[in-house]
């Protein structure tokens, strides 16, 4: 039986799985090779600017909004 959790997990994989799709083939348009294009998509913490904020933000952000949906939903 699947369960809320099972849900959540399938969609975050499932959008993970198509922007990192996306962010390669982005770089490979561009002219890197493969190698290089995985590096630069999975090491996000590695741009500069506001990315170093904002990823993590949007991380907590969804931790929080779940942690407190699931406290909502016990007490009721």
């Amino acid at each position: 039986m699947k369960s809320e959790n099972d849900e959540v997990i399938g969609v975050s994989l499932l959008l993970f799985g198509s922007l990192l799709a996306l962010s390669v083939g982005i770089d490979l348009f561009q002219g890197t090779n493969v190698l290089q294009a995985l590096y630069n998509a999975l090491s996000p913490f590695c741009v500069n600017g506001s990315g170093r904020i904002i990823c993590p933000f949007f991380f907590f952000t969804e931790s929080l909004y779940l942690l407190l949906k699931k406290r909502h939903q016990k007490q009721q």
